[in-house]
C-alpha cells in the first residue's frame, strides 16, 4: 500500500487535493481533525495543557482558547516544545 504525507502553508491546496484522492479511494487521516479531538473538554490532552499553562487558556465554555494558546507558546520556543511534548504522543 503506497502511504503519502499531503502537507503545505495555508491556502496551498490541501484540502482540494485530499478531497481529490478520496474521490479516486484514498483513505484519508486528517491530523488536524485528530489534534482538535484529542483536547476536546473532558479528555487528558485537554487536562494536560491546562495543568501545563493554566486554566487562562480556556474559554468561559471550557474549550480550548486557540489563539489564546496560540499567543503563548508562538512567542516562547520552550512552551511551544511543552505543548508538542503533551499533544503529539496523544
Amino acid at each position: 500500500m503506497l502511504k503519502v504525507g499531503l502537507t503545505g502553508g495555508i491556502g496551498a491546496g490541501k484540502s482540494e487535493v485530499s478531497r481529490m484522492l478520496a474521490g479516486y479511494g484514498a483513505v484519508l487521516i486528517d491530523a488536524d481533525r485528530i489534534a482538535r479531538e484529542v483536547v476536546e473538554p473532558g479528555t487528558p490532552g485537554l487536562d494536560a495543557v491546562v495543568e501545563e499553562f493554566g486554566s487562562g487558556i480556556l474559554t468561559a465554555e471550557g474549550t480550548l482558547d486557540r489563539p489564546k494558546l496560540g499567543s503563548v507558546v508562538f512567542a516562547d520556543s520552550e512552551r511551544l516544545a511543552a505543548l508538542n511534548a503533551i499533544v503529539h504522543p496523544l
